[in-house]
């Protein structure tokens, strides 16, 4: 699936785009974000592969955890593509 694809699927649904906005606020690991959800850390688990697959987030390992990071150059790169589409 095309990177571009990837983003506009990742940002369609209200749990990702909830992520989001939680890492807006600062990076945090796989389990702060999932304390915030009252989902299953599984399905946290896949939320977070999808958003890190669109290229929406990066993670680096500390010590146990897995530590989330907004990816903010792909968000203005799909802003930039909308400004672009809807002239």
């Amino acid at each position: 699936m095309e990177s571009g694809t990837l983003v506009f699927k990742a940002l369609a649904d209200p749990t990702r785009r909830r992520i989001l906005d939680l890492l807006r606020g600062g990076d945090l690991s796989a389990g702060n974000l999932a304390a915030g959800f009252d989902i299953s850390k599984a399905s946290i688990s896949h939320h977070l592969n999808l958003l890190k697959q669109a290229g929406l987030v990066r993670v680096r390992r500390q010590g146990q955890q897995q530590i989330y990071t907004l990816h903010t150059t792909v968000f203005q790169e799909a802003m930039q593509w909308m400004m672009n589409f809807f002239p």
